[in-house]
């Protein structure tokens, strides 16, 4: 289930689900955090982004391990595989914590609840927004350099 659909890596295909949609649902966690009066028409769009992508890390990351032990039974396991295994595996942590935050924040806007409780839920999705988006260029970076180094020859 995790190894390949039609002869292509699932991780080639679902991780493209993960460094779209985490960002995308970060940079609008972030808009209507500084822009209340975008919550009620974008907010469930936001939770909509990120709780799909959500969804899809622990699937990237069950299909990096398929892959990588398809390519280790190749013998080209390098360090820059290693180094994205690595930081693929912490993208869940800032990205349940984007999704709580983005249901959090859209629940309360909608109970109409205190305007310091839905600025504290707010303040820390943009932090939460930030280290999502953050951690998923990291590990997609180390992987599509592990990705195009190892085709040009220059994997160690």
């Amino acid at each position: 289930m995790f190894d390949t659909i039609l002869g292509l890596p699932v991780h080639a295909l679902v991780v493209h689900v993960v460094v779209v949609l985490v960002p995308l649902a970060a940079v609008g966690l972030i808009a209507v955090a500084v822009r209340p009066a975008w919550r009620r028409a974008y907010l469930p769009l936001v939770v909509a982004l990120a709780t799909i992508g959500l969804a899809a890390v622990p699937v990237a990351t069950r299909s990096g391990q398929h892959l990588k032990e398809r390519l280790n039974a190749g013998g080209i396991v390098a360090k820059q595989i290693h180094d994205h295994e690595q930081m693929g595996k912490l993208v869940i942590y800032p990205t349940i914590a984007l999704w709580v935050l983005a249901v959090a924040l859209l629940w309360l806007d909608r109970r109409d609840a205190g305007k310091r409780a839905t600025t504290v839920v707010a303040v820390l999705g943009v932090v939460a927004a930030l280290a999502a988006a953050a951690q998923v260029t990291v590990a997609g970076h180390l992987g599509s350099t592990a990705v195009w180094k190892c085709t040009i020859g220059a994997c160690q």
